[in-house]
């Protein structure tokens, strides 16, 4: 009787969470801080290993809800039927640049430079590795022995990547897009001006259309806005030449500091206190959180585009009309571009390399990758070379695990 009265207090004892107690037994001695890790709640320190996508016939996730969008297309039918005559009001969809973003753009475009400055630098000093047959990259000096290559006759290989000696823009990579001259009155880049249309990075374009000036890449500026007349674009404007109010905007508010780091060409040698290896590192570093940010806040205005099954990118009111699409489902298309809004990775690749603790040590085994961490290459390069890591970083890369030995690998579960 006495034994039946134990079993039932027992029974009804609060049960452990078994979530809690994965935690527990997973975590390290040193830290036992269970709010840190959440699982799917949205924490910005926590970040898991980006998974690439399996199916590349799929097409891309779209950012903005296709409900969202259907909701705007009828807003915007609406406002053409009731106003078929309006001036638009808001840049810079009515031709002129947006006043705050021009003092970003220029920020972005020299934080670019500097980062191709930093990385062509850095590379003497760390050395990277590219596969032959695929796109996979690796920053160390052996490649990794993680069996993920997808390039031509991967089958026969086990998928193993042979690798070679590596560059710039294996680490870091801005697709090109077509430069508009007039992004209000002549959005689109039709089939027959594929080759006259000159293609420049992406990011550059944007730079441009937010009011950056490049000399070979001029671009038309307005001193008043268009109108819209059933849904297209009138310009009662006549403008000769480029509209200098409009390009000095941005060199009276900076000092000449800012103006000769924006005329230094990106070849030179850099400063003298760059010698120092953790210096520049950690600059090249500071610069490529700025291009990012400053990224982001012109995407909130300026349109960007990207194919929904190929890299193809565009920067304007629209996509282009060149028939150069080769994925998936593109014979339905006659070759076009099935066009949608681009995020920050369509625009700046970022381009996720597994981690390395000891540039030394033994290469990365494909047995125990679940225990490796991943990192962009520009962030993983620069805290080889002795950055410091950064926070919202830590997680990805997985610092905080000590991937077992060759004789242990059959104790761990």
């Amino acid at each position: 009787m006495q034994k039946r009265s134990l079993l039932l207090q027992i029974s009804q004892l609060p049960k452990p969470h078994r979530r809690c107690n994965q935690a527990y037994f997973f975590s390290s001695g040193k830290t036992q801080n269970f709010h840190s890790f959440p699982d799917n709640n949205g924490d910005p320190m926590y970040s898991d290993v980006p998974k690439p996508r399996t199916d590349k016939s799929q097409r891309k996730p779209y950012p903005t809800p296709m409900k969202e969008l259907i909701k705007r297309a009828k807003q915007e039918k609406e406002l053409r039927k009731s106003q078929p005559c309006r001036l638009l009001e808001h840049p810079p969809a009515n031709g002129l640049l947006v006043p705050e973003l021009v003092d970003v753009a220029h920020r972005v475009y020299r934080a670019r430079e500097l980062i191709l400055s930093g990385l062509s630098k850095l590379l003497q000093f760390i050395p990277v590795q590219r596969c032959r047959f695929c796109y996979e990259v690796h920053i160390g000096n052996v490649g990794h022995e993680i069996r993920t290559c997808t390039g031509p006759k991967s089958g026969s290989r086990s998928a193993t990547h042979v690798w070679r000696k590596g560059g710039v823009g294996d680490v870091i990579f801005f697709p090109k897009c077509f430069h508009l001259y007039d992004r209000v009155g002549k959005y689109r880049v039709v089939h027959d001006e594929r080759h006259s249309a000159p293609r420049i990075p992406a990011i550059l374009e944007l730079c441009i259309q937010a009011g950056v000036d490049v000399e070979n890449y001029p671009s038309k500026r307005r001193t008043k806005p268009v109108y819209s007349i059933e849904g297209r674009i009138v310009d009662f404007e006549s403008v000769a030449g480029m509209d200098e109010m409009e390009t000095n905007l941005f060199f009276e508010n900076v000092d000449d500091t800012e103006v000769d780091v924006l005329r230094r060409d990106p070849n030179s040698e850099l400063n003298a206190e760059d010698t120092n290896l953790i210096e520049l590192s950690t600059r090249t570093l500071d610069s490529w959180f700025e291009m990012i940010g400053g990224v982001r806040k012109i995407m909130e205005k300026y349109n960007v585009w990207t194919c929904g099954y190929c890299p193809e990118v565009q920067v304007g009111p629209k996509g282009h009309k060149v028939r150069m699409c080769r994925a998936s489902k593109h014979q339905s298309r006659n070759g076009l571009h099935a066009w949608q809004e681009a995020t920050i990775n369509d625009l700046v690749g970022p381009n996720y390399v597994w981690h390395v603790h000891d540039l030394n040590g033994p290469p990365l085994r494909n047995d125990l990758k679940r225990y490796y961490g991943k990192a962009p290459a520009v962030v993983e390069l620069c805290v080889q070379a002795g950055a410091p890591v950064p926070d919202q970083y830590r997680s990805m890369m997985r610092l905080d695990v000590v991937p077992p030995e060759r004789d242990e690998v059959d104790l761990v579960a």
